[in-house]
């Protein structure tokens, strides 16, 4: 059973020999907070003897320090490494740890037991192949115990290790744990969980660690060591499956070699393969698999290679090559479902980023079909998700990818999505489908294009986006910037924010998720106006900073001017011309921008003009001075 061997000592190379002959089980511990997940991986790297004499003179002195098992030894502070951990007996981060017997080596990741931890816990999740799921004996199943669990099961492990723990507790009574064992395997069933192992344990005392223990008599399973050395692993499950290589750098050093360099995903490949390269689809064969070794004749699922190709092909980062025969799927919109991990709402219409293998590209939730009730397993209705909810989408992004379903490919299948602005990573998410739309609609090349319209109307076409808060005056000042423009003889158009709303966006209220899909259809509106050769003109509060940045997305380069009208609340609350900050003090009016809604104002607009220094003629005379300046207008 222990892992430490004379070898070491007196043979290394034929030690490191065996070693590379072991298989690796990657597995997580989970569950909720305090059901001893950090003291069941100390104690295992305890009995395998995994630990050197100074680590463990380390860690005999902290549990003197810390005295939480009085004088015995803390195996937690094994795995809770930082101080905030220590001091609070939780898990935080997630911490991974290595260890071997003589049987098999094990990468184990620690993962907190915090419902606002669950994030880390995903991570750890991601490459697991076993599940050692935690419970409390005295507690039994808990939310947390099904959120972990359909989270396990969404990303793809089978197998799991139902770690009843603290046996010691509750007398090592059989019946607790068969009452937990039935109670969780009817759970399980709901979420498609059938492989399960339940095992007895005190991981503070090691009953059923690495021996039988004779406080259970009535437990004939193995133990959990026992369990994690012999469970059967498919170590060649991606080498079976369809080939894919996401390209992470296209290398050309000089005008002869042309390589893509990427970890293979899944497959084998062989020089003569013929490959597609996705979303484009052009076909080509294999001419060379060069590693740092040399070239060699075949490379397997989790290699780093470069392959050279037989056509000069257009390949790019974060294209992906495929086997021929079996291509990924290319599409633009899918349903996927989405673990939400910030306390920043899930709002539909609003512009991710979404990272997928080595391609970044631009999501929308277009529709939340339903959340889950992680208790009852129930679809719920829902328009938005927060923090550690669970649902399923509609996505739709900038332009096609190539994917597989998350339940055949993890890699090529799993993303995050990301904050444009903070770039903090905000969903976990699982492909499903593709959407049939997303195949059976394409873009129509019309022959009279944006230029054609311009032309005609001898202007150059674009967006003025006025922004500020209720009553800053952006109606006013628009409304004179186009009849300015007008008697010009410029060809222009309003949309205002009051008028939009009496038709196109009748059906929106003013909730966060609402005033996103205000801002979208405002946006989609103006492009196609820009696109009929228009000067566009749009009065719109437009709090937040993604909608506005997800509006000049949509425009080419230098046709999007922003133009902050930059009044000072207690100003605009002072004009209050509709009568909307007195209804929003007494709490008549719901998320009112400035009283009960944030306003995120520009960092870095094209113009910014203060109505409290300058009327709304001069203010107008600003901005048709500014279109002056960035050549929109003579």
């Amino acid at each position: 059973m222990a892992h430490v061997s004379d070898l070491i000592s007196t043979d290394i190379e034929q030690y490191l020999k065996q070693h590379e002959k072991k298989s690796l089980l990657r597995f997580i511990t989970c569950g909720s907070v305090d059901d001893g997940k950090s003291t069941v991986i100390g104690r295992l790297l305890y009995e395998s003897k995994m630990l050197f004499e100074d680590q463990l003179a380390a860690i005999e002195n902290d549990s003197k320090k810390w005295g939480t098992q009085g004088g015995d030894i803390d195996f937690a502070l094994l795995v809770d490494g930082l101080a905030a951990e220590r001091e609070q007996g939780i898990t935080i981060d997630v911490a991974y740890r290595f260890f071997s017997t003589d049987r098999r080596k094990f990468i184990v990741a620690d993962t907190p037991g915090h419902e606002q931890y669950t994030r880390n816990m995903i991570t750890g999740a991601s490459t697991a192949d076993v599940a050692v799921i935690l419970i409390d004996s005295r507690k039994g199943v808990l939310t947390q115990t099904r959120r972990h669990s359909y989270l396990v099961s969404l990303i793809g492990i089978r197998k799991v290790v139902l770690a009843i723990n603290k046996m010691d507790l509750v007398n090592y009574s059989h019946d607790v744990f068969n009452k937990i064992d039935a109670e969780y395997r009817e759970f399980a069933k709901q979420i498609g969980l059938n492989d399960i192992t339940s095992i007895p344990l005190s991981g503070l005392k090691g009953d059923n660690m690495i021996s039988p223990s004779v406080n259970t008599p009535w437990y004939h399973g193995p133990t959990l060591m026992g369990f994690l050395e012999t469970c059967e692993i498919d170590e060649t499950r991606l080498q079976s499956q369809p080939f894919r290589l996401p390209v992470q750098w296209v290398n050309r050093p000089n005008l002869d070699f042309r390589g893509f360099c990427g970890q293979i995903a899944s497959g084998v490949i062989k020089p003569g393969d013929r490959i597609r390269a996705q979303p484009s689809g052009r076909e080509s064969k294999v001419a060379r698999i060069v590693t740092v070794h040399g070239d060699q004749p075949m490379a397997v699922a989790g290699q780093s290679v470069t392959l050279t190709l037989e056509d000069e092909i257009d390949i790019s980062r974060g294209d992906v090559i495929s086997i021929a025969e079996s291509p990924a799927e290319v599409a633009d919109q899918f349903e996927a479902t989405i673990v939400w991990m910030t306390d920043e709402h899930m709002l539909p219409g609003r512009p991710y980023l979404l990272k997928i293998g080595t391609q970044t590209v631009t999501a929308t939730i277009t529709e939340p079909k339903y959340k889950v009730n992680v208790n009852t397993m129930e679809h719920l209705a829902a328009k938005q998700l927060d923090m550690n909810e669970i649902g399923v989408v509609n996505l739709a992004l900038d332009r096609p990818i190539a994917f597989d379903a998350y339940n055949v490919n993890r890699d090529t299948g799993g993303f995050i999505l990301i904050n444009r602005l903070t770039n903090n990573t905000v969903g976990a998410g699982m492909m499903h489908f593709a959407l049939r739309r997303s195949h059976n609609i394409h873009m129509q090349h019309v022959d009279v294009d944006k230029d054609a319209r311009a032309a005609a109307k001898g202007q150059k076409p674009c967006v003025l986006w006025f922004t500020g808060l209720s009553g800053a005056g952006k109606s006013t000042i628009a409304n004179l910037v186009e009849k300015k423009l007008h008697a010009m003889g410029r060809h222009t158009y309003l949309l205002d924010g009051d008028n939009v709303r009496h038709g196109l966006n009748k059906d929106l209220g003013f909730t966060e998720a609402d005033r996103v899909e205000n801002i979208r259809r405002v946006a989609e509106v103006a492009r196609l106006m820009a696109d009929a050769g228009l000067i566009v003109l749009t009065a719109f509060i437009s709090p937040f900073r993604s909608e506005r940045a997800m509006a000049r997305s949509l425009m080419a380069d230098g046709e999007f001017v922003e133009i902050h009208v930059d009044t000072p609340l207690e100003v605009a609350e002072d004009r209050d011309v509709k009568g909307l900050y007195k209804k929003a003090r007494r709490g008549e009016i719901a998320n009112f921008t400035g009283i009960t809604s944030p306003y995120e104002a520009p960092e870095a607009p094209e113009l910014r003009v203060a109505t409290t220094v300058a009327s709304p003629e001069q203010v107008a005379d600003q901005v048709i001075a500014k279109l002056r300046d960035l050549g929109m207008i003579d």
